[in-house]
Parts: structure tokens; sequence; C-alpha cells
């Protein structure tokens, strides 16, 4: 799940050779049944993932597209999926494949593509007309994303909505004001009061600038609202989750066992332990690390219950260990989590075969060696239908198929849970997968609200890895905690079903020269186990916090800058959790906290 680098996404369909067959732009004209926006959605130094969404914003099916745009000088495509792509020298074109090019009325699909250079598409055309559905002039750059929209004077059926004006070289001529992703007004000020809404409902607004040649911008951060009234306000407070990920190799380099849950306090203050992590291979749940599941021989200090482990006991390891555990805190679930960063990949096989894979997983589970140990199962496929590790093409209706096919097997008197990513951008990650359809099946989501950003990006800019909210200056707009929940919500999953996430880690770059976010980096800073990443334990007294930003801190010690949470700044994200009424927080992971739990004992005083 977590500890891992970003790595370049898995190479797809090689583009055709160079065939400079494609003329340059056509005269433009209005495009405005279809829109085309761009996203770099990783970025390694040396080259760079790109993505292109087409929306058809019309009413009328759209039968084709082609998408044209302008690389500067040292940038270009070198590969590409599911459009084949074709360039004449710094002009690239991008046309559907056989079976992507028909998009009915709302419709939309995306395309991506590595790159190299670090320039950014200019001039884009849809179909020869603006990628943004208006007019296109040549030498007028579109406005800058607007801030984030503020909520104010929140009503039953209203809410008063305020920001930060947008900048154009030419001039701002209005705004459109977006509920949802769908536009339900524009103004020419930076304030909008929205009425008619539904009482106890939540809602989540955006906003995009258009210039006087009506060119729109890129929308702003998403502010979520949830109005008064009805039958679920105040929000419920959820199920009052609060979990933790609890790795099988910790007990190696780290020497974290089972027992330091009970020494550090952090047993007494928590809920659910996921234990990661089972493999997926051949379309099956497998085991991870049979020596340290159930092999590994404890002496009585590093036992929970202070005995030996014995040659011919008949489970050791850590999933006696979590007996033991469970023994003594009789109130803890532990689920057996699936797949991580690493092995995700996997479930595109098993998605092909939901029914057997489920078979499978109960069986692994339910082995009569640990059954009892278990209290249900835990999925972390981290990218389905997009791009991680590899790619992935399984089809947005896969995510609800393999969770509809373990809930059958599992059954109700087991936990059925998954971790997510948490893009909260449009056309992103969350958009990729149908988990609003899915979460009919799942008890709940572990939102994984952290590593937005960190040194894969290796000269920065240096941003908090975890920001709760947007604010000014943010790489990615739509890369904060409050998206993601956003969006979750706007697409019909219960925010009771969402747990926030905490990471009990720190990312720093080093080489900066300032202190403030935004600034320039000439790679990773150094980490005990990682380059770029350290343990909250560790850094709490190494670079101590020297700042806050978007609801959580950042430290600049020497010429290293890092962002981690610290029990201040996870008591004000459970607070919002809880204003929110989500279903607890979850962490990824227990041995970066101190000796002492400091970092669950902050989550549970938080959701208590």
């Amino acid at each position: 799940m977590r500890f891992r680098q970003r790595a370049t996404a898995g190479l797809a369909t090689l583009l055709l050779p160079l065939a400079g067959l494609v003329g340059l732009a056509s005269p433009a004209h209005a495009a405005d049944s279809a829109t085309a926006t761009y996203a770099k959605t990783q970025d390694w130094g040396t080259g760079f993932e790109g993505k292109w969404t087409v929306k058809n914003t019309g009413t009328t099916a759209i039968s084709s597209w082609t998408i044209q745009w302008d690389f500067p000088s040292g940038t270009s495509v070198t590969s590409a999926w599911d459009a084949d792509v074709t360039n004449s020298g710094n002009h690239w074109t991008a046309k559907n494949k056989s079976w992507n090019g028909t998009l009915a009325a709302g419709a939309s699909v995306s395309f991506g593509f590595n790159g190299s250079g670090s320039g950014s598409p200019s001039n884009c055309t849809l179909n020869g007309g603006s990628c943004d559905g208006g007019t296109t002039v040549p030498g007028d750059s579109a406005p800058s994303a607007p801030g984030t929209p503020t909520a104010s004077s929140v009503t039953d059926t209203s809410v008063k909505l305020s920001w930060s004006a947008a900048t154009d070289d030419k001039g701002v001529k209005n705004y459109d004001v977006l509920r949802g992703g769908t536009k339900v007004a524009t103004v020419t000020t930076t304030s909008y009061t929205d009425t008619g809404l539904t009482a106890g409902t939540d809602y989540s607004y955006t906003v995009q600038a258009r210039d006087t040649a009506d060119q729109t911008g890129p929308v702003s951060g998403s502010v979520a609202v949830h109005t008064t009234g009805g039958t679920t306000d105040p929000p419920p407070s959820g199920k009052n989750v609060k979990l933790g990920y609890f790795t099988e190799w910790g007990i190696y380099g780290r020497n974290y066992n089972v027992k330091n849950l009970v020494t550090s306090g952090s047993a007494a203050k928590i809920t659910h332990i996921n234990y990661a992590f089972g493999n997926v291979t051949n379309g099956q749940c497998a085991i991870g690390d049979s020596y340290a599941d159930y092999d590994k021989a404890f002496t009585a200090d590093q036992s929970v219950s202070g005995v030996a482990d014995t040659w011919d006991q008949p489970l050791r390891g850590n999933f006696n260990q979590l007996r033991e555990l469970k023994a003594k805190y009789p109130n803890i679930k532990v689920l057996w989590s699936f797949g991580g960063w690493t092995w995700s990949g996997g479930f595109a096989q098993a998605a092909a075969n939901p029914t057997a894979f489920a078979n499978s997983c109960y069986n692994l589970v339910e082995d009569p060696r640990w059954a009892d140990v278990f209290d249900g199962i835990d999925i972390d496929w981290e990218y389905p239908n997009a791009c991680g590790l590899s790619c992935d093409s399984s089809g947005a209706a896969a995510y609800k198929n393999l969770m509809q096919a373990l809930r059958a097997k599992f059954g109700s008197n087991n936990l059925v849970t998954a971790a997510t990513t948490a893009d909260g951008t449009s056309g992103g990650k969350i958009d990729a997968a149908d988990y609003a359809g899915a979460s009919q099946y799942v008890d709940w989501y572990n939102v994984m609200s952290y590593d937005f950003f960190g040194a894969f990006n290796a000269q920065g800019p240096t941003a908090p890895h975890s920001p709760l909210t947007s604010y000014s200056g943010i790489p990615t707009p739509g890369f904060t905690t409050a998206d993601a929940i956003a969006k979750f919500k706007s697409k019909g999953v219960p925010a009771s079903k969402l747990l926030i996430g905490i990471g009990f880690y720190g990312r720093g770059w080093t080489g900066v020269t300032q202190s403030a976010p935004g600034g320039t980096a000439t790679g990773p800073a150094a980490g005990t186990y990682e380059q770029g990443i350290e343990d909250y334990k560790v850094l709490k007294t190494s670079c101590p916090s020297t700042g806050l930003v978007a609801g959580t801190a950042y430290a600049y010690c020497g010429n290293n800058w890092w962002s981690y949470d610290t029990p201040a700044t996870i008591g004000t994200k459970m607070s919002w959790a809880k204003s929110q009424g989500l279903g607890g927080a979850f962490f990824w992971e227990f041995s970066g906290d101190t000796s002492n739990g400091e970092l669950v004992s902050a989550i549970n005083s938080g959701l208590s």
C-alpha cells in the first residue's frame, strides 16, 4: 500500500511510426458539444505520464474524436494507450480507437501516454474546435483556476459560495459555478448563492473562470457542503472505526511485533487491524510471506502472552500473535488485506472470474488453522481500471463485480472492506471505477488520503503529502482529502462508509532553499528504509515541525523539507471527519508511531 516509490506506468500500445502525416490544425471553430482536458498524472523527473479526457457535453452522441495539440521542443510522446497518436514535428494528434470513438451525451473517455521532457500541451483543438468548448484565440491564454470556494450562510435549502478571483492576460469575463461537476450558474462576481437544495444533504462545489474570448480555465478545488435540517443534521457519527495496518514484514528490519501494540498502549485504543499483505496471483488470494505469517517462532519476550513458541506448535508466526492479542483485547477485529501497491496488478486476472477469486480468498482466510484469527477480508486494489505500478483495463464495472462476489461468499457475518484511491481530480482514479455501485457490498472504504505529493517528483515543488484541504499554490488541484471525500459522496457513497486516512510517516526533499511550501529541490531526502520517506517517530525529533499548511504540518531543517502529521494536525483531521459524518479513521502503519503510541492516541481521542 505505502512506502513505495511511484513508478512509471507500464508501457501499453507502442506508438505508430512518426508518420509526419498530420498537418497544422485547421482554423478553429466552436466545439460546443465536447471538451478535452489534460492532466499530468505522474512525473518521475526524466519523463511523465499524461492523460486526456474527452467529454460529450452536448445532447446527441459523438461518433468519433480527434485531439490535436503542440508540445514545446524537447517534449514528446513515447508510448500511448487507448488512442492512436502520431505527430508532425512538435504537433501531435490523437484519434480514437475503433471501440471508444462513440460517446453518448454526457459520457466521457480517457486515454493516456508516457512522455519525455517537461513541457505542457498548448493550442489544443478537439474535432477542429476549442478543447474547452469555446472559441480559440491565438496568443490568448486561458484563465487560471479561481481559489477554492468557501461556504457560508448554509441553510436547509441554500448556501453562499465565495472564492478568490482568477487571473487572465486579457481579462476574466465570468465564472461557472459547478455543483457535483455540473454547471448550475454563470456569474460575473466572485460569489454566488445556490438555492433550491435539499435539507440534510451533501453537495460539492467547484468554480471555473471564463475569459473575454469565452475560453475556460481549470476548475478550482472543491468545497463540501452539508445543508442543515433533514434527518441527518448534524451528520451521523458513523461507525467510529479506529483501524491500523500491521505489516507482516515489520517483524524483520523494523523489529516491530504484535506485542508492540500492547506495550505502546495502542491495542486499547483501536477497533480493527488490517494485516498486510496477502498476495493476489493467478486469479486467487495467496499467502504473502509464509514464514512471517504462520511459521516464525517468537521468544517469550517477543510474545503477546509472554510464552515462547515451541517447535511443534500448530500455529506460530504473526497469526498466532494476533490470536493472542485478540484473547487480551476481545473487542479488536482483524482483517486480512490482499493486494497493496505492489500486488494490485494481480487483480486484473482476479476480476476476470470474480466468483473463483472470492472462493479462493474465503478458503484461505477461513483455513481451519487460523480461521478464528480473522473477522473478514480487506481488498487493496489501488488502481482498478487505471494506471499505477502497472496499468489495468478491467473496466469500470469490474470493481463492483469483485466486491459483489466477495460479499456473496463471505456473507453478512464477515467484514468486507477495501482501500481506495483518493484522487479527487476530474476524470481521475475515483472516476475510473464504480465505487458507488460497489459500496453496497462493503462495510467501508479506507480512503488513502496521503501520498498526494512527494519526492517521486524529485525537483519538487515541495508540498504536503497529506493535505486536508486545498491551498494557494497546490501543485495539483483535487489532490486533497476534502476533494476525495466530496467526490465519493457526490457519487452516492454513504459518508458512514468512508474512513479518512492518516500516514504515520513523512515525505521529504533535499536541496530545498525555502521554508514555505512550493520550493524547488534536488532530490529525495535521506530516509531510514527508503529515500524520501521517514517515520514520524524519527522526524518528530530530527526535523520538528516549523509550519502548517492545509491542515497538516511541514518542517524545514538544514536543506531538507518534510511534511507529516502530528498529534495536533491529527486532532484537526479527526474533528473534520466527525463533521463530515465519516465512519472513522485508519492509518498506515503502526511501526511509524512513537513507542508510547502518541499518534494512535490522537486518533482515539479525536474520534471519541
